[in-house]
Formats: C-alpha cells, structure tokens, sequence
C-alpha cells in the first residue's frame, strides 16, 4: 500500500438479499428475511479528512440514471472495498475475537452502528469504516445493515420504514452474537435516525429478558426519527439496560427534514421544535444542532464536517463521564419543566 492508505476492518450483519456480480458479492434492498454475516476490509486513503467518506465523483444527469462522468476508484485518495467476505457464525466469532486480542486503546471494546433512512449497504460499510478509523478505535467494528433502499423520496422513506421494522429479530440476533460470543467485554450502540426504531424495540426486550454475560457499556442514539411519545414510552423502557443513553437532537438533521414531511410536519424524537427537545429521566439529551449530525448520515457536502460530535463520542465510549458538561465543558445545561438537557453553543 506505500503506506499511503490503511485498511479497516468492519463485522457485518444484514437481512438484505444477496447478489454476486463479477468478482464481489453485493447486497441489495431486497429483504433475504435472515440474518447474514460478513467482513469487510475497508481502505481508507491517508489524505482522508475528518469526517468526510471519500469517494469517486459521480455526476447524474437531474432526474435520470444517466451518469455523465465517473472518476475512477483510487485507494489514495478514495475509501474502497477491498474484501467482502460472508462468513458462518464460527468464522465471525473467530476473527473479531482475533481482532479483539489486538486491542489497546479500547481494551475488548465492540462498537455497533446501525444505520438510518436512504443508506445502501456499501455506504453503511463506508461509514462504519470511517467512524472507527477517527474515533481511532483499535477494538472490534461492526455494522448492522437493513434493506433501506438507499434513496431520498416518499415511496423510499415509506419502504425504508417499514424495512427497518421487520429487521427487528435479526437484529436482535446480531447484537446477541456480539455481545454475548464475540468475547468483548464492553458493547456501545449507535444508531441514526430510523435505525433507532429497531434498535430501542430490541433493547426494551434485552431488558425484560438479557442474555447471560450481556453488558451494554453506552448507547447513543442519534436524531432518532421516532414518535415523541412513542420514544418517551421506550426510553422508559430501557433504564437499566446500559451504562448510560445519550440522544443528540438536531433541528437541521437531514434525514429527520424527509421524515418530518412524510408525517405532515409533526416533529419527531430526534427534532427540536421551538418548544425544545425531548426531555425523559435516564436519557441525556444533548442538542447539536450548532455542530451538526452529518456523520452518521450521507455527506454530500464537499466540506469536513465539524467534528465536535466526534470527540464526544470517543470521551463516552472510553470514559462514560456523565452528566455531559463533565467530557464538554463548553455544554450549556438548560432546565426544563420535565429536567435538564444540554446544549453545544451556537
């Protein structure tokens, strides 16, 4: 590689259906209706600027398929794939317990993304890749992929929806696997937007009913596009389930923009409506909307986002400090009637 890219590693899980096209295998919104399992090995070139994904320009004509101009992939100066391998359950176990033995910074740490709204299974790869390679998380990767169809409209929200919710037990099963064989002895949970549906509804279960040796470290649930009282009913639900819940709230979070019109501009648990955000005990509610939520979503932008986000997530997984204002000093704890809930300054 010249020492000019480095190459990491994501576990995957998905219930998307399964394609071989010319040398690789590929997953598509389809629903296979069963968990499969997998690695990827990523590269990510050394130019890479937190916390962008970069990759080949790509121009589309406006409201055609047509492709004008395409760069090629280049591991300098793109994130590329370079292995894709399906793997038994054994096989899996095996490498993240071989990838765990090499961990230091995150000592036995596993680190799980679910991804939101309008995210093909190749992107949700990317974007696991990226979040571990700047949180410099040396522990085991993983990201669950379900069939979102990966495109922005009301037919794709719609289907995406509905996707996110059958994927449920498979999910379930994945973070059984990863917490209960894969050896780590701390799992933190992330998900954005509809990813938080499926996830809450498998973590309220874990509670009732949590598998032997399961210990959840952190769960953070980003701009969760979930009913405001259906989440606050949830929420209550899974006290005790973690070391600790963080939501980060945003008012310009783009899949949430998509999600607020499909339900007639009704403000969703991610939002912040001029009334403020969601307050609800056991949860730590932070609003970023002065720093963005465009890490866990698709960067269209040409610019980094600010990473601010990112540094609170890496003081979280390794430390659990909490109340915030204890990892970020800069936060702003506001009251409410309901409690408190914690602000970047704009």
């Amino acid at each position: 590689d010249n020492g000019r890219w480095d190459v990491v590693p994501v576990f995957y899980g998905t219930d998307r259906s399964k394609t071989t096209e010319l040398s690789r295998i590929k997953y598509n919104s389809e629903r296979a209706k069963r968990l499969e399992l997998g690695r990827a090995l990523v590269t990510i070139p050394k130019v890479h600027q937190v916390p962008l994904i970069e990759r080949p320009w790509v121009y589309k004509l406006p409201f055609t398929s047509i492709v004008i101009m395409r760069e090629k992939e280049d591991p300098t100066k793109h994130f590329t794939l370079k292995q894709l391998q399906a793997l038994s359950e054994d096989e899996f176990i095996n490498l993240v317990r071989n990838r765990l033995l090499t961990s230091d910074r995150y000592k036995d740490h596993a680190l799980v993304f679910v991804h939101g709204f309008n995210t093909t299974f190749d992107f949700a790869i990317y974007r696991a890749a990226q979040l571990s390679y700047d949180l410099k998380f040396d522990g085991a990767s993983f990201v669950y992929s379900w069939p979102s169809r990966g495109e922005i409209s009301p037919t794709g929200y719609s289907y995406d929806r509905e996707s996110a919710e059958q994927a449920e037990p498979h999910l379930r099963k994945f973070v059984e696997l990863v917490a209960a064989r894969s050896g780590a002895k701390s799992v933190s949970l992330i998900a954005h937007s509809l990813g938080n549906k499926v996830l809450l509804n498998v973590l309220r279960d874990f509670r009732r009913n949590t598998p032997a040796g399961v210990k959840i470290s952190q769960v953070i649930l980003a701009a969760p596009d979930v009913d405001r009282d259906g989440f606050e009913f949830l929420a209550r639900n899974i006290q005790g389930v973690s070391g600790g819940v963080t939501m980060y709230v945003a008012a310009n979070d783009r899949a949430l923009v998509v999600s607020r019109r499909f339900w007639g501009g009704v403000p969703r648990a991610g939002d912040v409506p001029s009334s403020g955000p969601v307050v609800v005990a056991g949860v730590d509610t932070i609003d970023v909307t002065a720093t963005s939520t465009e890490i866990f979503s698709l960067n269209h932008s040409g610019y980094a986002e600010k990473s601010a986000l990112l540094n609170d997530i890496e003081l979280l997984i390794k430390t659990g400090e909490r109340p915030p204002e204890k990892r970020i000093p800069i936060l702003q704890r506001i009251k409410t009637d309901k409690g408190d809930y914690w602000r970047y300054p704009g």
